[in-house]
């Protein structure tokens, strides 16, 4: 049998003739009634009381008139449009009639009390309500917007709370009840939206308010609990293995609801007592009917939030704490206030963190087990973390750190029994979470115990224990903890470089930048180590990063303090600094050139690379312009060991020697350009070095003698010689060239300056000289390298010649 014809859409004389004119229709006859009372007002025709029967009488007859064609299309078996039905159309216009009529009787004649007026809205609102369940969700929509509206038409001097919010809860049973039977999912969202909405007014009345408050969010809870959450009590039927939106949101709604009945309360006992009902509510219905486990996250969140805020309102002098006060704490304290939240916070730990361990492999959904692992995980955490703010006052707190050990201790517990069990969904991500929770734990009771200084080496060491963990127990998020927590260190030292604050100490290298730089950078170097076996990733990349960033800063720090007199801020800078800054920089380049060869790490490759520039910039802008001896004023010691050996020699030597370790395994320009770096600065040694022996220890006193500059003519002259012999007897055309290069700068020195400055017999054993290497030059380079540079078979010539 052929499948039907797919059926033809509607054209643009069907769509005037059934639904347009449908709905303008009805929205005519609303208005026609609006404006008849209005037309017996301006014209003085008729009384109020006569109006306002009038406007019921008119109500009442499109209601009728809408059941009557209801009836008439159920008895003749016609289908009524869904977007344009008639019967909908007329009963919600007759409801629309009866809401104006009955609001005019009240706020324009004064016919009713508030009271009579209240209950005759309400009961238009409901009846709208009970009719839509005839008639479709239009009317649905009509009657829940006016049954919200209702009590912000009708006001009074004295309102009563109690009675405000036990109206609300039967228009939201009847709301939910219709979204119940219907299926309306939307109709679900927008009562619990508008009751929200409800929750805010009055808020800041004090405790009075707290009653009919908390009856408005207990009984929404409760409705929204037996009516929308789905597979639990009269809820819709639901998938057991996801988690639904709005099951979960209608609860979260009316957590927040009393989470903000807490806050405006200042905390009162009252409040957090339907807070927490509320949040045990949350527990049971969502252990009952999974669909709903989105809630107890939101629980998780806002029970942070209210102890948070708690935390942060105020901090008294006196604080109490069950059993009298804990040493370390503070003194025997009288604020009932902290007894209170502090049977609450471990009665909120000990839910969250017990349902989150029961709740693994409940479910076949991933996402189930892991929204109760975190739960269980974070919230006691949190919670810690606020109470600490607030008692102890972030200063040291031995019990707190106690409490933090056993709560991590119970993590670990958790993560061994869930690594035992066999494999269900959810199980690998929850096991990380329990990992962290036991680290984060640890990380917090250093926290607690230790000065701000011993934090920093504390949560390195961290770092290194998450890694060596993730090589027991291959727990993948153990190496992003890892990471994680190698970033907060790296944050902590941007907050304060001294680490330590003012007590750094005086001795040089020995001092507490030792330590704290020291012990972080090899604890992330073994971390690496460790986390290298398993993988390269990122994780790995950025522990190794913070690994060689601490090692660096730890020279610099160190040099800093040894230049500075122990005051690393302070305002100076010294040839002595940018000489060991330079030293470091090339070392520290070398060895990881070397290491990244062994490792093919990026991390290496990048670092050695910015290590040399570094190195490169501090030479140029530091060496040579901003504290070179030959432009200021600068004492450079005895004439052979003093800082010109430091500044400007060593580096030479080190440069050389990173440019043979790139050499070959980078590209020959960089090589190049680091070559011929060191031979800037060997040539620029040799030029001071002179200069200390003519001049003393301040290069720029006194003026430049015709010795002097013979001198450097010479000493050039006779560097480049000693160049072209290391070229000659290595085979090395580096070194060549550079020999080259130097007796160039020599060749062009003797004509531009000796041949102006010089007179004399210097002048003449200046250019005699210079003649005399040069041709020496010339003759090695034809006896030996183009001797050795001869063709085979002209060579094979010369020999039977």
């Amino acid at each position: 049998m052929p499948p039907p014809l797919p059926q033809p859409e509607p054209g643009f004389e069907e769509r005037i003739g059934t639904r347009w004119v449908v709905w303008v229709g009805g929205l005519t006859l609303a208005l026609g009634g609006f404006f008849m009372v209005r037309y017996s007002i301006d014209a003085g025709l008729l009384g109020p009381g006569i109006r306002t029967l009038l406007g019921g009488l008119f109500a009442l007859a499109l209601l009728a008139a809408g059941e009557w064609t209801r009836r008439k299309e159920s008895i003749s078996s016609m289908q009524a449009l869904p977007i344009a039905n008639i019967p909908a159309i007329l009963t919600a216009a007759g409801t629309a009639v009866a809401f104006a009529t009955v609001y005019a009787a009240y706020a324009l004649y004064d016919f009713l009390a508030p009271a009579s007026a209240f209950i005759l809205l309400g009961m238009v609102a409901l009846g709208t309500l009970a009719a839509a369940l005839l008639h479709g969700p239009a009317l649905a929509g009509l009657g829940i917007a006016a049954a919200f509206v209702t009590p912000v038409l009708v006001s009074s001097e004295k309102p009563d709370f109690w009675a405000l919010y036990t109206y609300l809860a039967i228009v939201t049973a009847a709301a939910f009840a219709l979204a119940r039977i219907r299926l309306w999912r939307w109709l679900a969202v927008t009562t619990i939206a508008a009751a929200l909405i409800w929750t805010f007014p009055c808020l800041q009345c004090g405790h009075s308010m707290i009653g009919p408050h908390g009856f408005h969010v207990i009984s929404g809870f409760a409705l929204a609990a037996l009516l929308v959450v789905c597979g639990f009590m009269f809820g819709p039927p639901g998938d057991e293995s996801r988690i639904e939106p709005i099951s979960s949101g209608s609860l979260a709604a009316y957590l927040l609801g009393a989470a903000m009945i807490v806050l405006a309360s200042f905390h009162a006992d009252s409040a957090i007592i339907i807070f927490t009902a509320l949040v045990g509510g949350t527990f049971i219905v969502a252990w009952r009917a999974q669909a709903a486990t989105g809630a107890i996250a939101a629980a998780a969140a806002l029970v942070f939030i209210v102890f948070a805020e708690w935390a942060v309102r105020g901090n008294p002098d006196m604080l109490v704490v069950p059993g009298g006060p804990l040493p370390g704490i503070g003194p025997a304290a009288t604020d009932a206030s902290v007894t209170s939240h502090l049977i609450t916070a471990a009665i909120f730990a000990a839910s969250f963190g017990v349902t989150g361990f029961l709740a693994q492999g409940r479910s076949g959904n991933a996402m189930i087990p892991v929204v109760w692992s975190a739960a269980g995980v974070f919230t006691p955490l949190a919670l810690l973390v606020a109470l600490y703010a607030r008692i102890a006052h972030l200063d040291r707190s031995v019990p707190f750190a106690i409490v933090a050990v056993v709560l991590a201790g119970a993590y670990g517990a958790a993560t061994e029994i869930l690594t035992r069990r066999p494999s269900r969904p959810g199980q690998a991500i929850s096991i990380a979470l329990f990992a962290t929770g036991s680290l984060s734990a640890l990380a917090l009771a250093l926290t607690f115990a230790l000065e701000k200084g011993w934090l920093t080496i504390a949560l390195a060491l961290m770092s290194l224990a998450a890694a060596w963990i993730s090589m027991q127990r291959p727990i993948p998020f153990l190496r992003s903890l890892a990471a994680i927590l190698a970033g907060i260190v790296v944050l902590r030292i941007g907050y304060e470089p001294r680490i330590a604050g003012a007590a750094v100490g005086q001795t040089p290298i020995f001092n507490w930048l030792l330590w704290g730089y020291g012990i972080p950078a090899l604890s992330f170097w073994i971390a690496s180590q460790f986390m290298r076996r398993r993988r390269d990733d990122a994780p790995l990349r950025a522990v190794e990063g913070a690994a060689i960033l601490f090692t660096v800063l730890l020279a610099f720090m160190e040099i800093r303090h040894a230049v500075s007199g122990g005051n690393i801020y302070a305002a100076n800078s010294s040839l002595t600094e940018f000489a060991l800054q330079v030293c470091v920089a090339l070392a520290m380049a070398i060895g990881l050139e070397r290491l990244r060869i062994r490792t093919g790490s990026i991390v290496h490759n990048v670092a050695a690379v910015l290590l040399t520039v570094y190195a490169g910039l501090a030479t140029v802008f530091g060496l040579f312009l901003l504290e070179t001896p030959i432009l200021w004023p600068t004492d450079v010691g005895g004439p052979f060991i003093n800082l010109l050996l430091l500044g400007y020699a060593l580096p030479a030597l080190l440069a050389l020697l990173l440019s043979y370790a790139v050499a070959g395994r980078r590209r020959p320009a960089y090589a190049n350009t680091i070559a011929a770096g060191a031979l800037v600065l060997a040539l620029a040694y040799l030029t001071f070095e002179i200069r200390r022996l003519y001049h003393g220890p301040i290069l720029t006193r006194g003026a430049t003698t015709g010795a002097e500059q013979y001198t450097y003519s010479i000493a050039w002259l006779a560097f480049g010689v000693a160049l072209l012999g290391i070229g000659i007897l290595f085979n090395s055309q580096r070194a060549r060239l550079a020999s080259a290069a130097v007796i160039a700068l020599t060749v062009l020195k003797a004509f531009l300056i000796d041949m102006s400055t010089l007179t004399g017999v210097y002048r003449a054993l200046s250019f005699m000289c210079l003649g005399l290497v040069l041709v020496t030059i010339g003759w090695l380079y034809q006896r030996i390298l183009f001797r050795s540079a001869t063709p085979p078979a002209e060579a094979a010539a010369q020999a039977g010649t």
